[in-house]
């Protein structure tokens, strides 16, 4: 469905060509992720998250990643949910291991905001388990989720969706790790960081336009760093 979605939308907004790696990776988790009981909830969720792209947009950039927008949508109007913890500890730990090798294989560019936010968000989570005395099971607790894993690894590293400049991104991983607390601790909502980066997507044209980088191209991956103009006389003998 994810497929269809994005060459429909492809075609109808005559964009230059059509790439599979985005709407398979949407496709998944939104299988991984999403539960509902209802099957034309579950396509509408793909025909959602897809149209977003060609829809919500800024400077040919879209503005939200689609698997946490839909998410979101349908948490809000209570069509589906999420069960964070759904794999279990053992499966988590293999889960981990296959995210880590992940980015290894593929020598992501973009995996600057993951291990970014994953440290800020730990880091965070031990801090108020300090303040509040609590156990340091409670806090392996909150950090063994596989939701949390998957929207570390495959929604805020989304390379469409993130600042072009690796400082950007180090800023936005901060960001969306103190609305995902906030949201969690202080309205008592599950799925943080699901409504953190929804609540943090719309800052990145600010942060492009505060920490400028090169745009993310799938075919040359880069950190993102702006390109520098040599002079001839540097380059010359």
């Amino acid at each position: 469905m994810c497929s269809i979605d994005s060459t429909c939308g492809t075609r109808y907004f005559s964009l230059p060509f059509f790439d599979p790696k985005s709407a398979l990776i949407s496709s998944l988790s939104l299988c991984l992720l999403l539960r509902t009981n209802n099957l034309a909830v579950a396509a509408l969720a793909a025909f959602v998250a897809i149209g977003s792209k060609f829809i919500i947009r800024w400077k040919n950039k879209h503005i939200f990643n689609p698997t946490n927008f839909v998410l979101v949508v349908i948490l809000a109007s209570g069509l589906g949910w999420i069960s964070p913890g759904q794999w279990g500890q053992v499966a988590w730990f293999g889960f981990l291991i296959a995210c880590l090798g992940s980015l290894v294989v593929t020598r992501a560019a973009w995996a600057d905001v993951t291990l970014a936010f994953l440290t800020f968000c730990v880091g965070l989570l031990f801090a108020r388990a300090l303040w509040l005395d609590d156990p340091l099971t409670i806090l392996l607790h909150q950090i063994e989720s596989g939701a949390l894993l998957i929207f570390a690894f495959f929604m805020i590293s989304d390379p469409k969706t993130t600042p072009d400049s690796r400082t950007g991104r180090v800023v936005y991983a901060l960001l969306v790790a103190l609305s995902a607390l906030y949201v969690q601790f202080e309205f008592f909502k599950p799925n943080g960081p699901l409504w953190g980066l929804i609540a943090c997507s719309p800052l990145v044209p600010l942060l492009d336009r505060l920490f400028p980088g090169a745009r993310y191209n799938w075919s040359k991956p880069t950190a993102g760093h702006a390109p520098v103009s040599v002079p001839l006389s540097v380059v010359l003998p």
